[in-house]
């Protein structure tokens, strides 16, 4: 992420978010969007306890109590999917304490994006913030008003009333969770971190394909249908033709690579010679 982790947190990052895929396979819209809220929520409750956060990173508590904790503070305020994601997370290991913050906020921001995926509005979403930035940027009433000491209700209800009438609904909770939990960051910051967490949810909604030839718009549309069908999301698919893979396909979709090219076949098949000599 854009935020610099240490190396057990970046591990940890790559694990919740496989939680958070399978938490969102398969669901609504505003199935996604509930989730992202939830989430902010227990980011923002963990940003303001520390005796908490040192609860959930510490590597001397074993999991069975980090869940137990976990269900008495947050049993009554979350569903059961971001229940299920925050008692996972508590349950990894952490470089900094902080750092389960951080990846709350990412993880909210993804699911948020997937929200405006099944929507089929994410392009939308990731212009508008981006433009909401440059706007606080350079307007200085705004930008003072938006990072000053007025209260979160204030900022949220001004940064609506901006956003509303042009921008989608998704855009708007974007900007409301960012413009009320700064946490210190300058909010050019956090436009950037939120700017980088919409990215990383695009990316992960990409078929990379690899194929020998040109194929046509019925087999790209079948290739499609098979990957949303597993991931249950919409999902972009960009094609490239690699005469050197021989024949084939080859698949790169998010942290996963499905090779089944003839080179990678051939080269299969060259290793194992190597290794019966």
């Amino acid at each position: 992420m854009r935020i610099h982790l240490g190396g057990s947190s970046r591990q940890s990052l790559v694990t919740a978010r496989a939680k958070l895929d399978a938490a969102i396979k398969g669901a609504t819209s505003s199935v996604a969007s509930e989730l992202s809220s939830q989430l902010f929520f227990a980011a923002d409750v963990l940003s303001k306890n520390t005796s908490i956060r040192r609860a959930f990173a510490d590597p001397a508590r074993d999991a069975a109590s980090k869940t137990a904790l976990v269900k008495d503070l947050f049993a009554k305020s979350l569903a059961a999917p971001a229940l299920g994601i925050l008692t996972d997370v508590s349950t990894l290991r952490w470089s900094a304490a902080g750092d389960l913050v951080h990846v709350l906020e990412q993880l909210a921001i993804e699911a948020e994006a997937s929200a405006a995926n099944l929507n089929n509005e994410l392009d939308r979403v990731e212009d508008e913030l981006f433009e909401t930035s440059q706007l606080v940027v350079d307007n200085f009433e705004l930008r003072k008003a938006l990072v000053g000491t007025g209260t979160p209700e204030a900022k949220s209800a001004l940064i609506t009333e901006v956003l509303s009438k042009k921008a989608s609904s998704s855009t708007v909770k974007l900007a409301v969770a960012l413009v009320t939990g700064l946490r210190g960051r300058s909010i050019e910051a956090a436009f950037a971190d939120y700017l980088f967490g919409l990215a990383n949810r695009r990316n992960r909604l990409i078929a990379e394909i690899r194929v020998a030839s040109a194929i046509t718009d019925t087999q790209k549309a079948r290739l499609a249908a098979a990957i949303e069908s597993q991931v249950g999301q919409p999902i972009r698919v960009n094609v490239q033709v690699d005469p050197s893979i021989l024949g084939g396909v080859s698949v790169k979709f998010a942290d996963e690579l499905v090779d089944g090219s003839v080179s990678n076949r051939l080269a299969g098949a060259g290793r194992a010679l190597a290794g019966n000599k």
